[in-house]
């Protein structure tokens, strides 16, 4: 199966994406990052109001294989969380880019988004070039 890069979306070396909503900024991991977790079988995410920063871990996926930290793609405070994935992590592994969206952060530096991959440098990445 050939993975998806949406290209309306900014990906970070430890393969979160952010995706600008406006003034909101919708947070996740990729489709290579689901794929290389396998069966997802637990997500912890952070509190709405907290705040996450570019960088540093904000929460974990847990698959059969391994526990992954979930690293911030960008600064902010959470506005919303994705209590669907919470309840069922499998949703994760159908839609990452869609209903598999982990957080809805209000971006403290909306520059910050210019600091990650676009699609095509990501797809290089993951691709190995």
């Amino acid at each position: 199966m050939a993975l998806s890069f949406p290209t309306d979306c900014r990906y970070a070396d430890s393969h979160e994406y952010t995706r600008p909503e406006g003034d909101l900024a919708r947070v996740g991991i990729s489709a290579f990052a689901v794929d290389q977790l396998g069966d997802i079988v637990f997500v912890e995410l952070p509190e709405v109001g907290a705040a996450v920063t570019q960088g540093q871990s904000f929460g974990t996926v847990e698959s059969v294989k391994a526990v992954e930290e979930l690293v911030a793609p960008i600064t902010g405070t959470v506005q919303a969380r994705n209590e669907a994935v919470l309840a069922n992590p499998e949703e994760l592994q159908n839609d990452p880019y869609g209903e598999g969206w982990l957080l809805v952060v209000v971006p403290s530096d909306v520059s910050e988004i210019d600091t990650l991959m676009d699609a095509a440098t990501y797809q290089g990445k993951v691709d190995g070039h």
